[in-house]
């Protein structure tokens, strides 16, 4: 009965070094430039935040550069000020006017640059920032792609610009944004390619948002308290069996 009781505590530990592997490699899997939050309204503002790990073992990251659309741009962009970096934002001439809010827009912010003003505000190996800008309304598309360049200081960028297709992830995904449609007072949705897809087709369009990374941190959970699950039952049959030999 011991040696039964062994190889099933053994196995329950294997299981649980399993577990930890799978969290760890789920957390290195999403060690890129991201932006929260992944979904706004609509028509609203929103403040962007661009979390930025160096991936590096030896440089540092000296510099971020995000790119904003100019097909579908944001009328106005303000920058949060992060201590030790500077921020210069840019602006480009639109090809075409677009009417936003009822007003013409004929130039907009193309891109921001966050530069560290020395080695000591440098995002170290090990360490990540968070740059933050507010921008708006958000453009009635369905989503926005925001590519992000990362400059460390041995000179090599990492261009974080690749588009999802299908249900791989890219090597290197640009930061997305994902729009849903705008809400009246009511809570009816209007706008956007969500409300177009549903006037087309006769159904009634709604906004659901993602759940980011959820999966894998569930399926982990899960694993752990079945395993836990196991152990117990196998203690219990040990202690049923001992009363029963007593007798």
């Amino acid at each position: 009965m011991h040696t039964f009781l062994r190889r099933a505590l053994s196995a329950g530990a294997t299981g649980l070094l399993g577990l930890t592997v799978v969290v760890a490699g789920a957390g290195a899997a999403s060690a890129h430039v991201t932006v929260d939050p992944a979904e706004a309204e609509a028509g609203g503002y929103t403040l962007l935040t661009f979390r930025v790990p160096n991936e590096s073992d030896t440089a540092s990251t000296t510099e971020l550069e995000v790119d904003l659309p100019t097909d579908t741009p944001f009328a106005h962009v303000s920058v949060e000020p992060v201590p030790g970096w500077t921020a210069t934002v840019t602006t480009t001439e639109l090809d075409e006017p677009v009417s936003v809010h009822g007003a013409e827009v004929t130039e907009a912010v193309d891109s921001v640059t966050w530069t560290a003003d020395d080695a000591d505000a440098a995002i170290a190996p090990g360490e990540f920032r968070r740059f933050a800008v507010s921008a708006g309304p958000v453009p009635e598309v369905e989503s926005v792609v925001l590519p992000a360049h990362q400059t460390y200081s041995d000179g090599e960028v990492v261009s974080w610009e690749e588009v999802a297709e299908g249900d791989a992830e890219p090597e290197r995904p640009a930061p997305v944004l994902t729009v849903a449609p705008a809400q009246d007072s009511d809570g009816a949705t209007h706008g956007g390619a969500a409300d177009a897809d549903a006037q087309g087709s006769g159904e009634t369009a709604t906004a659901e948002g993602p759940v980011d990374g959820a999966g894998p941190w569930l399926g982990a959970v899960g694993l752990g308290l079945g395993l836990v699950g196991a152990v117990t039952g196998v203690l219990a049959l040990s202690r049923v069996r001992r009363g029963g030999s007593a007798r």
